[in-house]
């Protein structure tokens, strides 16, 4: 151990984002291809829907009993954790013979996603290399938006254009999987002063004085999320069935711009404080959820794409600003855990939305699900908006308040 090179402060930040892209990554690979499971193993939507949810419910459990073991046995070793499960089930993907091994390769990456992703949140914290506190969380932002980009852009080309379209994308996910291993295996290691490893399930509680700005950053999250389970488990099906096209590499393009407006505007917003990006989230997303309606009614290709790119920028601001608001408020000696309780409810929503798109699609239709799914999602987003509005006004308060007894 002590003879490995260790990466330095900027290593470790650029380590510890190449794993939240490859959570990120893991979680999108299989989302082009979920038309070609559903034509060659006659999978109704539902299935499809419910192999996607397989995957927060599975880290949702991880999150619930260990979502802040990073806190006591050090960033490095929750990471490591993780990225060995994602290439695993990476594996599991490309040897697939049936269903059930995708249902087993989500809920593998889900449980990965679930060690990795709090805990390369909080590194990115702990190692900034910036002067700006929002920079990691904007990096965060980019991070995820990037490793989606890429596995929509991969899986689609490969599932059109190469040989073994249902193997080769997931050979790639390994590859990275296996990189990503190594460079967080030179880490530096974390765990001094922490004393010995503590890997018993532990309940996640939210730190006194958290409960405003973590419920707004959870609803704004949450937001982000829930849309993004739509976009991930039906968008492959609605280009297909809304714009007419059956091209895999133009169904991986479509649903990748939408992924590289959210990595291209999440480095936009370093600067931009964190409730501002909650309010502006909340707002863009209703417009979003407006445009996602319209495009199941008139099925036109350039609605589609002003629905990929309006809920992109809805999704960086949504998500960035979530992010911002828990790492301003959580302690360090809470963030790991804080962060975790936040990917819990937040992965929730997703996996209740999902499942519920697919139920939907499966029963009435594909136009009228998102005609059900557009206002539900609008009152979320609401919540959002009002959450946000009633942690800037508390602040704004406590800041009064403080001037005022300065003065006396």
């Amino acid at each position: 151990m002590s003879s490995i090179p260790r990466l330095g402060r900027r290593g470790a930040f650029w380590a510890s984002a190449l794993v939240l892209a490859l959570c990120l990554w893991a979680s999108g690979a299989p989302s082009v291809l979920y038309p070609v499971y559903a034509a060659d193993w006659g999978l109704p939507a539902v299935v499809t829907t419910s192999v996607f949810a397989a995957y927060p419910l599975a880290l949702l459990i991880v999150l619930a009993l260990f979502g802040g073991v990073s806190d006591s046995i050090g960033r490095r070793r929750a990471m490591l954790l993780g990225v060995a499960l994602i290439a695993v089930a990476a594996v599991a993907f490309a040897l697939a013979p049936n269903v059930v091994w995708l249902y087993a390769g989500r809920i593998l990456q889900g449980v990965g996603t679930g060690f990795a992703l709090g805990a390369a949140s909080a590194s990115l914290v702990e190692h900034n290399v910036s002067g700006n506190p929002r920079f990691p969380s904007s990096v965060t932002g980019s991070a995820t938006a990037s490793g989606l980009t890429l596995a929509l852009l991969v899986s689609g080309v490969l599932a059109e254009f190469a040989p073994l379209p249902l193997v080769l994308s997931f050979a790639v996910l390994f590859l990275l999987g296996a990189a990503a291993f190594v460079l967080v295996w030179r880490m530096p290691d974390d765990t001094a002063g922490l004393g010995a490893p503590n890997w018993r399930p532990r309940a996640l509680r939210l730190a006194p004085g958290l409960l405003r700005p973590f419920l707004a950053a959870t609803l704004s999250v949450s937001l982000a999320y829930s849309i993004g389970a739509v976009f991930l488990s039906l968008g492959a099906q609605m280009a297909r069935d809304l714009t007419g096209t059956s091209d895999l590499a133009v169904t991986g393009a479509l649903l990748a711009i939408s992924a590289a407006v959210i990595g291209v505007v999440s480095v936009l917003l370093a600067r931009v404080p964190a409730h501002v990006s909650v309010l502006l989230g909340g707002a863009l997303s209703l417009a979003s959820l407006a445009i996602m309606a319209a495009c199941a009614v008139w099925g036109s290709l350039p609605l589609f794409l002003a629905w990929c790119v309006t809920g992109g920028v809805a999704y960086a601001f949504a998500f960035t600003g979530g992010i911002g608001v828990v790492n301003r408020a959580a302690p360090a000696q809470h963030r790991g855990a804080t962060l975790s309780l936040m990917y819990l409810f937040s992965y929730l929503l997703q996996a209740l939305t999902a499942i519920g798109a697919g139920a939907l699609a499966t029963g009435i239709g594909l136009e009228p699900a998102v005609d059900v799914l557009a206002p539900l999602l609008g009152v979320l987003a609401l919540g959002a908006l009002v959450a946000g509005a009633a942690d800037v006004a508390a602040g704004r308060r406590a800041v009064g308040g403080t001037l005022s007894t300065a003065r006396r």
